[in-house]
């Protein structure tokens, strides 16, 4: 079975936890740090070359998505508890804990989503712009839409709970494939 490609970069290694669940086929190059039971998911790329990427506990980062930093003295942070839909690009941006960035959003460099925040699937959240707590953003360029509702609130940290559990039997599956 395959193993992620974990490569370092300038004599820095990649560090994660030991109970993070990482794709077989996942990328994680350089001065990152992945927490406690956060999920990187198939093809998915974390790559720290120019500066450093955290990715908080219990976060997930699913299918595809590609997070990079920004040249620009730009790390990449994402908090616990947080949401990255299938095919994103974060790039040298904040996600604060508990916020969602939909399938095939983009952040850009020093872009800032607040704790339960949203940006919409397919949006564009250009370079400076921040989303406040409790906001949705969509478009392309992204743009204030409505703030959210308490069951989309309740259904996002639904979401970090369930990949949680997937993200911990599909590494026991692949545990036991490789024993």
């Amino acid at each position: 079975m395959q193993k992620p490609v974990i490569i370092p970069w300038k004599g820095v290694w990649p560090t994660i936890a030991v109970d993070a669940f990482i794709a077989p086929n996942a990328t994680i190059i350089g001065d990152v740090h992945i927490g406690s039971k956060a999920s990187i998911w198939f093809n998915v790329v974390l790559r720290a070359d120019v500066s450093y990427i955290r990715v908080g506990d219990r976060t997930n980062i699913q299918d595809g998505t590609i997070v990079h930093v920004s040249s620009k003295n730009g790390p990449t942070l994402i908090g616990n508890d947080v949401l990255i839909g299938h095919n994103a690009i974060i790039h040298g941006c904040t996600l604060e804990e508990g916020s969602f960035v939909g399938m095939s959003a983009t952040v850009m460099d020093h872009a800032y989503v607040e704790t339960d925040a949203m940006v919409a699937a397919g949006a564009l959240l250009a370079p400076n712009k921040r989303v406040l707590k409790g906001q949705l953003w969509g478009g392309s360029p992204a743009r204030f839409m409505r703030n959210l509702r308490d069951d989309e609130l309740t259904g996002m940290k639904a979401g970090t709970a369930g990949y949680v559990t997937i993200g911990e039997e599909y590494r026991s599956v692949i545990d036991k494939i490789r024993s």
